[in-house]
């Protein structure tokens, strides 16, 4: 039966191994999943992790990432997600849902949940998407708060609490690595850094922050498309693609959907959608198949 209903492995187990990325000097790869299926193909691909994006799960939700998504839906949304795979799950937290308090308990929460790790932002609450003009950040110290409300609520010393700036944008990449030194101080364990542009941009953020970084490869946003090769020579520690499987995922559900409405049958598309063999294969239906057989394998005696 073994990882057929969830993960062989303990949530402690995984941030453990979240952890240990951290520290290996290897850059630790996390595609985002939109759901638990989609995360067990990131694992048996051989990713080290899955990322939660929250402009995904508003997307999937139908709205836009304006701050309208509750703490119940991420974590709801989170441990299913985690509990697909026996790899460590990091979820985007947004800006902890309120004021400190709130940021504690949504560690609490998200902990409880099983997942590896969060970030927290310092962007205004309700914030918004991280690669749209328009944003505002709170004041240092209010962000130094939600951290140390954050830390402190933290019960597993490896459960991850990464710090997201989005202050590169607004008040300048000099003023951003002042906000990221200020927030390992206050406990952060990594740094991610919002809408940089350059590989240089990158290069400088490394250079000044003595502290493990994420980078985020998300398309069509402000930052250059960097390579994994180009990230781990640059030393990032983390490296997410949190809306990739999302983006390719309802393109072909567009593409597929329009050539139903106008050839009226979805023939000529077949070559384009996963087969029910592989569907099956990814959800291991014949180990389903095969524990229930070695339940139920007795016969009825004189039964007509």
């Amino acid at each position: 039966m073994s990882g057929l209903i969830g993960a062989t492995v303990s949530a402690a187990h995984k941030r453990a191994q979240f952890r240990a990325g951290l520290e290996s000097g290897r850059l630790q790869r996390f595609p985002g999943a939109f759901s638990p299926l989609v995360a067990k193909l990131i694992a048996e691909i051989g990713f080290d992790g899955v990322y939660v994006s929250g402009a995904v799960l508003s997307a999937d939700l139908g709205l836009p990432d304006i701050g309208l998504t509750t703490l119940t839906e991420v974590t709801s949304r989170g441990a299913q997600i985690a509990n697909a795979t026996d790899l460590p799950t990091f979820v985007d937290a947004d800006t902890g849902f309120g004021e400190p308090m709130s940021a504690a308990r949504t560690v609490v929460q998200l902990e409880d949940a099983g997942l590896a790790g969060l970030h927290l932002e310092d962007q205004v609450n309700p914030k918004r998407c991280g690669h749209l003009d328009g944003k505002a950040v709170v004041p240092t110290g209010e962000m130094v708060k939600r951290l140390h409300a954050a830390v402190a609520a933290r019960r597993d010393p490896n459960f991850v609490i990464c710090a997201r700036t989005d202050a590169a944008g607004i008040e300048g990449i000099d003023a951003a690595i002042e906000r990221a030194k200020a927030y390992v101080d206050a406990g952060a364990d990594l740094i991610f850094t919002e809408a940089l542009v350059a590989p240089a941009d990158f290069e400088k953020f490394r250079a000044a922050v003595d502290a493990p970084l994420l980078a985020n490869m998300t398309e069509f946003g402000k930052s250059e498309l960097l390579t994994a090769r180009q990230l781990a020579d640059l030393g990032y520690n983390v490296v997410i693609y949190p809306v990739s499987t999302l983006r390719l995922a309802m393109r072909a559900v567009e593409i597929g959907l329009r050539e139903i409405d106008s050839a009226g049958t979805q023939s000529g598309i077949l070559d384009q959608m996963q087969h029910r063999s592989r569907l099956y294969e990814l959800l291991r239906y014949a180990d389903y198949n095969a524990f229930d057989a070695d339940i139920y394998n007795f016969a009825l005696q004189g039964v007509s």
